[in-house]
């Protein structure tokens, strides 16, 4: 999916937006393919196990890997491709639907990267991007952390917007 990228330019595309050099640029863009190529292949792997107990050997564990529903991924500017991919390719890879909130000072990545998964003919619905300002952020963070048609939160960004985002709001963060 993401060879679509580095064709269409998107290592001038990261130099363009944020301004990193071209080899910076080159390095986020690669990286974030590394991580969208593991995680496709290890969705291949993804099935039920049966697992003797370790200590009770009439005891069998069966462990279902399932989706567990939509996941709201909340990326940081400083590297807007790598830790979107990060997310996203676990997310997508254990069959969640994201929803992508971009930091307001790099949203055009997102908006890039969900472009090239309609290229990569992912169904309609399973990524969406919510950007907003600045002044918004704090209130679409805490909707998102909140909401409970969200199931999983991933959040990468300060100890103060993460308090002030929603995040500390939720249950289990």
């Amino acid at each position: 999916m993401f060879g679509i990228f580095t064709k269409n330019g998107g290592f001038y595309f990261l130099k363009i937006l944020k301004g990193k050099p071209l080899a910076e640029s080159r390095g986020e863009v690669l990286y974030g393919n590394s991580f969208l190529q593991w995680f496709s292949e290890e969705a291949k792997r993804v099935r039920g196990d049966a697992v003797l107990h370790g200590s009770k050997r009439d005891v069998r564990q069966l462990f279902i890997k399932q989706p567990v529903g939509v996941a709201a991924l909340i990326t940081p500017w400083n590297f807007p491709l790598a830790m979107l991919t990060r997310k996203a390719g676990a997310a997508l890879a254990a069959g969640c639907c994201v929803v992508i909130k971009p930091a307001e000072d790099t949203p055009l990545t997102a908006l890039a990267f969900a472009k090239i998964t309609e290229k990569a003919k992912l169904p309609p619905g399973v990524v969406n991007v919510v950007t907003c300002s600045r002044e918004q952020t704090p209130a679409v963070g805490e909707l998102l952390c909140t909401s409970s048609k969200v199931k999983k939160v991933s959040f990468t960004g300060s100890t103060a917007v993460g308090k002030d985002g929603g995040t500390n709001k939720r249950n289990g963060v």
